[in-house]
């Protein structure tokens, strides 16, 4: 199975969403404190990142 740069980025892309979810789901339902405010815009974060990796497939 060869993986080319938009095979790559468009796994990465898949894994930060997935990581971003989890990450906004421990903010959510795990911690009540600010601890939780910090792991939800983490998560966005991911979210952020996710979106540029699937903005650049294809122009690489």
């Amino acid at each position: 199975m060869a993986m080319n740069k938009n095979t790559v980025l468009a796994w990465a892309t898949w894994i930060m969403i997935i990581e971003g979810l989890i990450l906004i789901a421990l903010g959510a339902f795990r911690y009540d404190e600010v601890a939780g405010w910090g792991f939800a815009s983490v998560g966005i974060g991911f979210f952020a990142i996710a979106w540029v990796f699937n903005a650049l497939k294809g122009r690489v």
